[in-house]
């Protein structure tokens, strides 16, 4: 990025008190309009349930836009922010995003990550311009979905030892050059992540509010940085490989592909999983939606998938991934949770 972004305004208030006087398009999922649907008044002029963020059908939902419309809202999950704020850059508006849980940096960045050629693709778009957050809302949300969004601090962990792995071989950029200030705040906020992860988990309004204060600090550091190395790296690329293959009917949860890869990173890295896995389960993150055939399907892929993407390097581009690679870093992570087959 050569534009160093602000965060959007951020309005902490009951949703029943929003007046919207614009012309609103809504892009939404079925479970969240119907959780905060009767708490809104918006002047719609057309609603959409996207269920994917491929380029293809953001291009067509932003052409086929009518021409009335002035605002573009997303409310609910990083998808429908994502796709608000993608289609809003398209069409030179405002967007405006109304998460349901804290489950993703996203709804704050001036990114948008878009599906194609079988991969995760950052477009630049800019911010929202407001993101209203009613904490009876996210406090309500799903255990599994409140805060999962810690996993975006929790993968500061390996992304720092990716970056410092790549710089150590000479493999980053000018720009992504290892820079060990950067470096040492960034291990500030997942340190401070792993103190609140049990509230989260708990849904303490107190420890969401601080899960809040930290992803906005993410944000701030990646973006003025104009890069994401400290907070991503192996465990969002193989999140990236896997997310095709399980992508069946409403897909798995962001958080729920980032919490395994974060294991198989530390794992690559050899550090101590234990207190890393403690955190995430501690935090709501579930670790055993993925079927453990298609981790191992996965981890063979990974390292000829980070070098056909282009993907920054990282520890997976030396990976060798044998079959006794695969099985040890299943029982290393403790991933194997079927309980259908011996290791």
């Amino acid at each position: 990025m050569t534009t160093i972004w602000p965060l959007p305004i951020i309005e902490q208030r009951s949703l029943n008190t929003i007046e919207e006087n614009r012309p609103t398009a809504l892009l939404t999922g079925e479970r969240a309009w119907r959780a905060v649907g009767p708490m809104l008044k918006l002047p719609l002029v057309v609603q959409a349930e996207p269920q994917t963020a491929d380029r293809d059908v953001m291009d067509e939902l932003a052409a086929g836009l009518p021409p009335q419309v002035e605002v573009i809202y997303g409310i609910g999950g990083g998808l429908a922010g994502d796709i608000a704020k993608y289609i809003a850059w398209k069409r030179g508006l405002p967007s405006v995003i109304i998460p349901t849980a804290l489950s993703v940096d996203g709804f704050f960045t001036p990114l948008v990550a878009v599906r194609e050629e079988g991969t995760v693709r950052y477009e630049e778009t800019g911010p929202a311009e407001r993101v209203i957050i009613d904490w009876d809302v996210v406090s309500s949300a799903p255990p599994h979905i409140r805060g999962s969004g810690i996993v975006e601090l929790l993968s500061i962990v390996t992304g720092l030892l990716d970056w410092k792995y790549a710089a150590e071989r000479n493999k980053t950029t000018p720009l992504t050059r290892f820079q060990p200030w950067a470096a040492a705040l960034a291990a500030g906020i997942a340190q401070q992540a792993f103190k609140i992860a049990e509230g989260v988990g708990q849904g303490r309004r107190e420890a969401l509010r601080n899960l809040l204060d930290l992803i906005c600090m993410e944000v701030r550091l990646t973006t003025q940085l104009g890069h994401s190395r400290p907070q991503e790296g192996s465990e969002q690329y193989f999140a990236y490989a896997i997310e095709p293959k399980v992508a069946h009917g409403e897909g798995v949860p962001y958080a729920d592909l980032v919490g395994p890869g974060i294991l198989i990173s530390a794992a690559l890295h050899k550090q101590d999983i234990a207190p890393i896995r403690d955190t995430l389960l501690s935090a709501g993150i579930r670790l055993g939606q993925l079927p453990p055939d298609t981790i191992i399907e996965t981890i063979h892929l990974l390292p000829d998938y980070v070098r056909e993407h282009k993907l920054p390097y990282s520890i997976l581009h030396d990976l060798d991934p044998t079959d006794q690679r695969a099985v040890e870093l299943l029982k290393t992570t403790g991933l194997d949770v079927s309980g259908t087959r011996p290791l």
